[in-house]
């Protein structure tokens, strides 16, 4: 290349006025330069070094020197054009649309402490219909002992869940905790974690309150049926929007409450009546010839099961952003408490005044207990608030898969089309009749067994919830200096981690099938997220194939397939991302065009710096080299001028046409003074 198409960039960093030792600064920093001697002291004002960038050409390729891949196709595929460097101040209705944006985000936080409580607290207090005869058939009469135990776990979850929520107030947790504070390929484990939870919460619930009824009716058609008229149900009710959701979520809670109250009630009352002479009959006949070894292995055993009456306390963080200031920490709290007193009691009454071998047998437990200290009247009622409570477990799972899919759409995990909504309710209906259309799948390729089922669900809701802590040992390590309202204990992040680990080992040991059919779900999931994600990579390598192969390129059939392999390619790295930043620092530019090219299947990739008039002195120089140093990424650099706030972003994101999900920056500090959820960004950095 000639001289004349070269270009000079000069980075002059000013010394301090204390530096009065110019003979050795120079001697130290000109001994490898491009100079052979050293400048004297009257020509030296600053250190100066020239970085000699190759020519600019608009439209065409960064190198032609390095040969393509692929036999059929010249250097422009394989490498991106220059990047430029722009200022840009945006319009007034850039900044209205921001505006109008921003308070349409803050808008959507409509749920008070009892309606997001309701919303989760129906799927775990409706799970004291199908915990109790499981955990009775492997803790016998220890059942109210193990339940018990169970549940005082969550006191080691809710620090942590707190922690991250205050830290990163987003939904889509933990997908999302996990996309903040590592990379994106751990982040995707979490989210088929996720999905599955959520859709064996939805099978498990419609299955169960199919075969629930089924135990008390003589129904015209199979349990399967049933279920399948549950998903339907709900379906249109999950379309009415969350907040319509959110309101039935709360009817169908206070009528559960109000149900269990008056069984309670009636079984206190029949308790004190008959006295206590059929607790010890089940007492002695559960004690008979047992070691202190086998009644703890009976109450681990109880333990162990009982963790899947706590289903429910984990889709709370999947809609924590539609809460209201400060409801988190009292959702957490209502859920917990509620369980904790519903299952132990409920456990114990029935040991109290049912004989043994009714309670193993399992058949609808809590109706023959009110059966038996009320009459028909209760059990009557008993049935239908098992029924409706059981189909609104769908429902949570509905509304909390999809805040997760619409994540991962706007994440660019999924297609956009699952951002489609329904005009006047906002519901995102692609994402609703594909999540329910999977769930059905699930259910169908077990054969509609809800024993397995069930089994995995147990595995799921532990590893789940194992990502809670885990990411929180993320969050510290990595992003120590994102503010946070409350900081648990380090001890209690281990305990938590310990706990579902054990738990998940003795279920293990309790049936290995769950294993098999658990491990076997999450890595279809995982390929299918994997395909969706790396788009680009797999069709690069179709397209290998195809190039490899001279043939296909004959036939009028296949000689097309190339050129809509490159089309398709081109528009799918064409997607832009922002990197917002805030100093000069080449290694930190680096490390963020690293993560991106790493993370993102993107072509596109602009540098933006908001300013008052205060460029850093670096930063188009920083820029250049950078675009030079990933050819195959178009690295542009726009400086925006005004404050760094949400509504500037979004009215950035508005100018741009770039989704906020696709801008990333550093971690902000303990004095930033926005909430990081209103950027709507991914925090990428340290």
């Amino acid at each position: 290349m000639r001289n004349s198409e070269k270009e000079c960039i000069s980075i002059a960093p000013p010394h301090s006025s204390e530096n009065s030792s110019y003979p050795t600064n120079y001697s130290r920093t000109n001994s490898d330069s491009v100079f052979g001697t050293l400048p004297s002291l009257n020509q030296s004002q600053f250190d100066i070094v020239l970085r000699r960038q190759r020519a600019r050409k608009e439209g065409k390729p960064k190198f032609t020197a390095i040969p393509s891949r692929f036999l059929n196709l010249t250097n422009d595929f394989e490498f991106a054009g220059w990047g430029s460097i722009s200022h840009l101040t945006l319009t007034p209705e850039d900044i209205r649309q921001g505006e109008v944006e921003l308070n349409s985000f803050r808008e959507q936080r409509v749920l008070g402490q009892f309606t997001a409580s309701a919303l989760a607290a129906n799927d775990i207090l409706g799970g004291v219909f199908y915990t109790l005869p499981s955990v009775v058939a492997v803790a016998g009469v220890y059942s109210p002992i193990s339940l018990f135990v169970a549940a005082l776990t969550l006191f080691l979850w809710r620090p942590v869940m707190e922690e991250m929520a205050s830290a990163l107030p987003i939904s889509g947790a933990p997908y999302t905790y996990l996309l903040n504070v590592s990379t994106k390929s751990v982040a995707l484990l979490g989210a088929a974690l996720l999905l599955l939870d959520f859709s064996a919460t939805a099978v498990v619930s419609a299955a169960t309150a199919a075969a629930y009824l089924a135990g008390e009716v003589s129904l015209p058609f199979p349990v399967y049926v049933g279920a399948a008229l549950v998903f339907v149900l709900f379906t249109f009710v999950s379309l009415s929007g969350l907040r319509e959701s959110a309101r039935v979520a709360t009817g169908i809670l206070a009528m559960h409450v109000v149900i269990m109250i008056m069984l309670i009630v009636a079984s206190v009352i029949a308790w004190g009546r008959g006295g206590m002479a059929q607790l010890s009959s089940n007492w002695s006949l559960g004690h008979v010839g047992m070691s202190p070894s086998a009644i703890a292995r009976q109450v681990f055993n109880g333990v162990c099961i009982g963790m899947i009456g706590l289903t429910g306390f984990e889709c709370a963080p999947a809609y924590t952003s539609k809460m209201k200031q400060n409801c988190y920490p009292k959702v957490l709290r209502n859920l917990h408490l509620s369980v904790l007193i519903l299952t132990s009691v409920m456990m114990l009454l029935v040991v109290a005044l049912l004989p043994l071998d009714v309670v193993e047998s399992g058949n609808n437990i809590l109706s023959l207990l009110a059966q038996k200290v009320a009459g028909r009247w209760l059990r009557i009622m008993v049935v239908v608030d098992a029924v409706i409570v059981l189909c609104a477990g769908v429902l949570t799972g509905i509304l909390s898969a999809c805040e997760l899919l619409v994540k991962l759409s706007c994440d660019r995990v999924l297609p956009r089309v699952f951002l489609a909504t329904v005009p006047s309710t906002g519901a995102p209906y692609v994402t609703v009749f594909s999540f329910i259309a999977f769930s059905v799948l699930i259910y169908a390729s077990t054969g509609a067994t809800l024993t397995v089922i069930s089994q995995m669900f147990t595995m799921v809701w532990l590893t789940v919830m194992a990502l809670f802590p885990i990411s929180l040992i993320f969050l510290r390590f990595s992003r120590p200096r994102l503010p946070r309202a409350s900081k648990c204990s380090l001890f209690v992040v281990a305990g938590a981690i310990g706990v579902a680990v054990t738990v998940a080992a003795g279920n293990v040991a309790i049936d290995p099938t769950i294993a098999g059919w658990f491990c076997l779900y999450l890595i279809i999931l995982l390929v299918l997220f994997y395909v969706s994600h790396n788009k680009v990579t797999m069709l690069r390598w179709i397209y290998w194939a195809y190039d490899q192969l001279p043939w296909l390129h004959r036939p009028r059939l296949t000689k097309g397939w190339g050129e809509g392999l490159i089309r398709r390619m081109r528009n799918l790295r064409r997607q832009e991302i922002c990197l917002l930043v805030k100093t000069d620092e080449i290694n930190n530019l680096f490390n963020m065009i690293l993560y991106v090219r790493h993370n993102e299947e993107t072509s596109c990739l602009k540098i933006v710096h908001f300013h008052n008039k205060d460029i850093p002195s670096e930063m188009e120089a920083n820029a250049k080299i950078l675009d030079e140093a990933f050819p195959e990424i178009t690295v542009d650099l726009m400086f925006i001028e005004g404050r760094f706030d949400p509504k500037n972003l979004t009215a950035l994101a508005h100018h741009l046409k770039i989704p906020r999900s696709l801008m990333f920056m550093n971690s902000p500090g303990p004095n930033f003074q926005y909430p990081v959820a209103e950027f709507g960004t991914r925090i990428i950095s340290i």
